[in-house]
């Protein structure tokens, strides 16, 4: 498990051991988009309204570092016919931005953000795939790459 590539699913399951209300209908949306022009999703709410759940819960669904079969089989993601299709398939950046940015504001380096926040996701990138630890942007880092060039 990676600090910002495939920090697997220790977040959702911690959630899951609370209250939780049933949200997977998000999953369902989001796997319709996939490979569309409608890939791209903002979820945009107020403080204190679940986007970092949300957030987490995509994390353990989505990402290929764990298996999240147990912490999703009671939800209603199950009865989704795409559920199999991309349960713990991909790899997934988590970036909490909130961390960065308290870390800017206490070393009075708030210009740095964007640079800070780019080296250590190319870091962890690179180390997970080191043919990418030859490009020079993370723009270039997240472009899809040829099956062969993937294998660690």
């Amino acid at each position: 498990m990676g600090r910002y590539l495939n920090i697997g699913n220790a977040g959702f399951a911690a959630i899951r051991r609370g209250l939780y209300v049933d949200k997977t209908a998000m999953i369902s949306f989001i796997n319709r988009t996939l490979g569309t022009k409608d890939k791209l999703t903002c979820v945009s709410r107020p403080r204190r309204f679940g986007k970092s759940f949300a957030a987490q819960m995509l994390c353990a669904y989505y990402d290929k570092s764990c298996d999240s079969r147990k912490l999703f089989s009671s939800l209603n993601i199950t009865q989704d016919a795409s559920y199999e299709e991309h349960l713990n398939r991909y790899d997934v950046i988590y970036l909490d931005i909130t961390e960065f940015t308290s870390r800017a504001f206490i070393k009075g380096e708030l210009q740095n953000i964007v640079t800070d926040l780019e080296t250590r996701v190319m870091d962890e990138l690179a180390a997970a795939y080191p043919m990418a630890g030859k490009l020079i942007d993370l723009p270039d880092m997240l472009v899809p790459w040829p099956q062969e060039s993937m294998q660690r």
